[in-house]
């Protein structure tokens, strides 16, 4: 018996410390990152809870100190019934004590049994208490951890917490924010938001899904919002939670492949119908004599190599985007490599009436370079300039070295008909053309972004343009000079 009374003593002392330790542990760090959670809200009352644990603490020792005397006063009753007074009672008498003092002796055994029992659930719910923390602070930690934007309200849509992304988009203090009205928090620049949240609740639905705009930073961003609801034991909705992923990017990406096939197909066609309709021509025999079908067949192969040009440039622009197109450098003048093209572009201009002139070579050129893109870039910037430039006027080419930048630069000047401000930045852009040019000359619109790709993407340059409306255009590039070989001794 006495075993079992240091026993319980035992376990009275260590609830009792436990609660006490709990209470000192809460009044601390009442503010706590711990405190910020779904199920442990109630931490954040001051001194509430460890004011609950302390007056628990208490209780159990009162308890212990009742049930120590109560079984000490039964203890000993049972003692004297059996031990000091038997020689004193008569065997009727002892007949009719012993069942009293058995029944006695069983209800203090279920007594002490139960308390055991009641002290180990008691162990029990600590436990369970100390992996619900725990497994709180997972949670949070995820959420924190999280990228998206993420608001947790409860059926009053107040804040119960939320992550960092979300306090920066909209622009809220997430650490010190919670149990307050999340309209009043987010402003009513962003109520839809809101009332998407409250209606998404009253529909009871597991998850809705919407897209929307919302303002970051001053400017306008496209979220993917997803809200799903909470429900507790009784499958009553006590919350929701809202997950919000910016797509603007994605939103972005899908547009402009959008505007990718739109502009493909627009100018595949062109040549395509060209080619359909003299070729049916040619084969309903509208061409008599051989001036005309001369004609015919020349305006087939113009569309055909127009076509080829522009399969060839989609698919370069394709393999330098991609990565995966073979480039070979190697030292190389970007003097002799211009005047290499001039002479193959000076016969389109002579058909044009435009001068080309060029310059002297310079003494140190030398760029690492693939020549065959170089080249291609060379007269693509000179076959532009000749197209929107009107007959008589003219197109110069110049190289300059900077040797304090180490870059050679590359310029190309027309006398066309130049470019409106407002639209200088988009000219590089793929399928671009300047509308007011379109009557001025064909094109596809990717000649000038394929020379930003060899020259930015390939070979570490970089690309420029300046234009008057009615004076002309400069367009141009710069790349790093190669190193000079030190000379054999």
């Amino acid at each position: 018996m006495n075993s079992g009374r240091s026993l319980y003593v035992a376990a009275t002392v260590v609830a009792a410390v436990g609660l006490f330790a709990a209470a000192l542990a809460v009044w601390q760090n009442p503010g706590s990152e711990e405190g910020l959670g779904l199920a442990g809200y109630m931490q954040r009352l001051g001194v509430v809870m460890p004011a609950c644990y302390a007056i628990g603490a208490v209780g159990v020792i009162w308890l212990g100190w009742r049930s120590l005397r109560l079984a000490g006063g039964i203890t000993s009753i049972a003692t004297w019934l059996r031990n000091d007074r038997p020689e004193r009672m008569s065997p009727d008498s002892n007949a009719a004590v012993n069942p009293l003092v058995d029944a006695i002796s069983a209800a203090f055994e279920r007594y002490t049994n139960r308390t055991a029992e009641l002290e180990k659930q008691l162990q029990d719910a600590h436990i369970q208490i100390q992996l619900s923390q725990r497994r709180e602070k997972n949670a949070e930690a995820i959420i924190y951890s999280i990228r998206d934007a993420v608001i947790v309200v409860d059926e009053f849509d107040r804040l119960l917490t939320a992550n960092e992304a979300a306090g920066r988009l909209f622009g809220f203090d997430f650490r010190v924010s919670q149990r307050k009205a999340l309209g009043e928090l987010i402003g009513a620049d962003h109520s839809e938001f809101v009332d998407f949240l409250t209606n998404s609740k009253k529909s009871k639905g597991r998850a809705t899904r919407r897209e929307m705009e919302l303002s970051k930073d001053g400017s306008p961003k496209t979220y993917d919002c997803v809200v799903s609801c909470v429900f507790d034991q009784r499958e009553q909705i006590c919350g929701a939670a809202a997950v919000l992923h910016d797509i603007t990017r994605e939103k972005e990406v899908s547009q402009m492949k959008n505007d990718f096939v739109s502009h493909v197909s627009h100018e595949l066609k062109t040549p395509l119908a060209s080619i359909t309709a003299y070729s049916e021509m040619l084969a309903d025999g509208e061409a008599d004599d051989e001036e005309t079908r001369k004609e015919f067949y020349s305006v087939i192969q113009n569309q055909a190599k127009r076509l080829n040009r522009l399969i060839e440039d989609m698919l370069n622009i394709s393999r330098i985007e991609s990565g995966l197109i073979k480039v070979s450098k190697e030292p190389a003048s970007l003097t002799m490599l211009i005047e290499e093209q001039m002479q193959m572009i000076r016969s389109y201009a002579e058909d044009k009436n435009i001068k080309v002139s060029g310059q002297k070579p310079i003494v140190f050129d030398q760029v690492r370079v693939d020549k065959d893109m170089i080249s291609q870039v060379i007269v693509n910037l000179l076959s532009n300039a000749i197209k929107y430039t009107p007959a008589g006027g003219s197109v110069r080419i110049e190289t300059e070295v900077d040797e304090g930048a180490h870059l050679a630069r590359v310029s190309v000047i027309d006398t066309g008909v130049g470019i409106p401000e407002d639209e200088l930045d988009r000219v590089f852009e793929k399928f671009y053309r300047v509308q007011a040019n379109n009557k001025q000359a064909k094109g596809t619109g990717l000649g000038l972004n394929l020379v930003k790709q060899i020259v930015e993407k390939v070979h570490n340059g970089r690309v420029f343009v300046t234009s008057k409306v009615g004076q002309g255009s400069t367009f141009g590039f710069e790349l790093p000079l190669a190193t000079p070989e030190p000379a054999a001794v």
